[in-house]
């Protein structure tokens, strides 16, 4: 029997090059992405949930504005819209196709794996001050930290703009998956991994 393909169009025989995330980013084959949050109480179990509706999910949810710490995407902006993020999924990895001639959640992959920081700061007190100290970051968090530069480089990028969700997600998705410094992705995780090295 052959394996359900995502919108049944793009199949998931995607191999994850880099072996530290083999692990973390889960190619179960769906058709749609929206599992219904069966995985939401359970801990670390989101690593068993598709990789496509984790990036439907941040979508949904991206955390705070770049320009400020006010948490302006996190209060019922987006929430509750899950079917439209679908659909600008959707629509953007028929472009990424179109353009491209990749899989698109091949191109997914990718990015994730380029723009998945390796490193971080973290403050720590030490004698009532507070210094930044460097840290490895784990491989889950690594994830995370890339699904949540790529969606927060798209809302930044279609605030303001003429560009919609999906033209923005198209052209991030493509310049992280091609490790290009232009990408706001790309450029967020090499200025992480500077810090990081800067503070050892």
């Amino acid at each position: 029997m052959e394996a359900p393909k995502l919108f049944g169009k793009y199949d998931y025989s995607v191999e994850v090059r880099e072996p530290g995330l083999s692990d973390y980013i889960n190619l179960r084959p769906v058709i749609v992405p929206h599992s219904g949050g069966k995985h939401v109480k359970k801990r670390f179990w989101k690593n068993k949930m598709n990789i496509v509706e984790r990036l439907v999910n941040k979508i949904s949810v991206t955390g705070h504005s770049s320009l400020s710490r006010k948490h302006i995407f996190t209060s019922a902006r987006n929430t509750g819209k899950k079917q439209k993020a679908i659909a600008a999924v959707e629509a953007a990895f028929a472009q990424i196709y179109a353009k491209s001639g990749k899989n698109p959640v091949e191109v997914l992959v990718r990015a994730i794996e380029n723009t998945a920081p390796k490193g971080e700061t973290t403050a720590v007190m030490m004698g009532g001050t507070r210094r930044p100290v460097a840290v490895d970051v784990s491989p889950q968090r690594r994830v995370d930290l890339a699904l949540a530069i790529i969606t927060k480089g798209c809302f930044n990028k279609s605030r303001g703009s003429s560009k919609d969700l999906t033209a923005v997600l198209v052209d991030e998705l493509i310049s992280a998956a091609e490790n290009d410094p232009k990408s706001f992705a790309v450029e967020k995780k090499v200025n992480t991994e500077r810090q990081a090295e800067s503070a050892k």
